[in-house]
């Protein structure tokens, strides 16, 4: 499977995005699915994942309850809703998956994701 991202873009502080991650040639089923971000000279950091045979959804301290991870009925797509956005939230997205059969929680941690998709930037206006 590959992913394709799409929704970044520059928007005000207060706005809101809804990122895409769009799974090529087959669907999310079985597959744990996360939301990063990373900022010129930071870490990739954490934001969310979401493992709906699990019926599980983990969110990071820093985005809950302005951020929002969702899956379609098709399990094709994954959304990552993004509410009151700051200029800090400026960064390169990237959504990833991993294969978690019989998992309870998708990983919170970059190196346990296999498959990234190319990058969507956000940049938030003050």
């Amino acid at each position: 499977v590959s992913l394709v991202e799409s929704g970044g873009g520059l928007v005000q502080a207060g706005e809101s995005l809804r990122l895409s991650c769009t799974a090529s040639r087959r669907t999310f089923k079985d597959y744990a699915v996360g939301w990063f971000r990373q900022a010129p000279g930071k870490e990739r950091e954490f934001l969310s994942t979401i493992l709906k045979s699990a019926n599980s959804i983990i969110y990071a301290d820093s985005v809950k309850g302005r951020f929002s991870t969702s899956i379609d009925d098709a399990e094709n797509t994954v959304y990552l809703q993004m509410n009151n956005l700051k200029p800090e939230d400026t960064a390169v997205y990237y959504c990833a998956a991993r294969y978690s059969p019989f998992h309870t929680n998708g990983p919170t941690r970059a190196q346990l994701y296999f498959i990234w998709g190319q990058g969507t930037q956000v940049t938030v206006s003050s």
